[in-house]
């Protein structure tokens, strides 16, 4: 299909506008059914630059499936626009999907987040993906697989940039002390012996995002890296992901984990069953418990309804 050559040739030519008598001339059409098919995926939501004289090429930070490369033994599900890549991982699994795959998209019209809150999503601007796996965990290790999903996120960031990314117990990054990432993930279960059968990490990350609606602007942000593409944070952020997901008992998890708590030795409060508790964050467990000091004295927190402000 013309759409789909011309789409993987300017993904494959970044650093130069491709003229259209150039591509016309690689496919055997017409420069006009090249015209034709540029509109197309413009109209499909695709970013490329059109310049007289010049020629075509995607917009530096554009992002398409050509773009992803994925390990080894992981299934690409690539939409420019979708509701939640989370709510779709799980129509995949409805449908038979057994094997791991990643859900991704240009834009989720409504991202989830924990709690039942929305995750901001605009198009082009971030990268929103779902990582679907079969870990042999129970349904208590739930929360440790978000844990050591937080710790992929920052060591994405920080291999590609100076961005010095830190934790907000249990599942949201920061930069600067404003939120640039947030964590959902959703279990799929054996009820009768508490297996998991399936896990859904969904992570988004503003990316680039400029602006956003007037509940966040005091709260989220974007990495603040121009250098950082969305292909390469997505790519790397996914290999670290699967790295993490296949060696769940590696100590290195937690330490890198505790390293970048915006929690640790601060004092905070906890919401649980509609109280507000303050506490003093002494420590993350094994599990990824968050310990608390209290006037009553200590206990663990698990991630559940609680809600821990600084």
């Amino acid at each position: 299909m013309l759409k789909e050559d011309i789409l993987k040739t300017l993904s494959g030519a970044r650093e130069r506008y491709l003229s259209g008598q150039e591509l016309a001339k690689t496919f055997g059409v017409s420069r006009n059914a090249v015209w034709k098919a540029v509109k197309a995926l413009q109209a499909d939501g695709v970013e490329i630059e059109a310049v007289t004289n010049k020629g075509y090429r995607l917009a530096p930070d554009a992002l398409t499936r050509f773009d992803i490369v994925l390990p080894e033994g992981v299934e690409l599900y690539f939409y420019d626009s979708i509701d939640s890549t989370n709510t779709q991982a799980k129509r995949l699994l409805a449908e038979g999907l057994s094997g791991k795959a990643l859900i991704t998209a240009n834009e989720q019209t409504a991202g989830r987040g924990r709690q039942g809150r929305s995750f901001y999503s605009p198009k082009n601007t971030g990268i929103y993906y779902s990582y679907v796996f079969h870990p042999q965990k129970t349904l208590a290790d739930a929360v440790f697989i978000t844990t050591a999903a937080a710790v992929s996120v920052i060591r994405a960031i920080e291999r590609l940039s100076a961005v010095k990314p830190t934790i907000k117990w249990v599942n949201d990054v920061y930069v600067e002390g404003k939120k640039v990432c947030g964590i959902l993930t959703e279990a799929v279960s054996d009820f009768e012996n508490g297996a998991l059968e399936s896990v859904i990490v969904g992570i988004g990350i503003n990316v680039s995002t400029a602006s956003f609606p007037a509940e966040l602007q005091d709260t989220a942000a974007s990495l603040g890296d121009a250098s950082i593409t969305r292909a390469q944070l997505l790519n790397t952020a996914v290999e670290e992901l699967v790295r993490v997901a296949e060696d769940l008992e590696n100590p290195a998890i937690m330490e890198d984990y505790k390293r970048h708590s915006a929690v640790i030795g601060k004092e905070i409060t906890f919401i649980k069953n509609g109280t507000t508790t303050k506490a003093t964050a002494i420590d993350i467990d094994e599990k990824g418990g968050l310990v608390v000091k209290t006037e009553q004295g200590t206990l663990t927190l698990s991630s559940g309804e609680i809600t821990v402000r600084l």
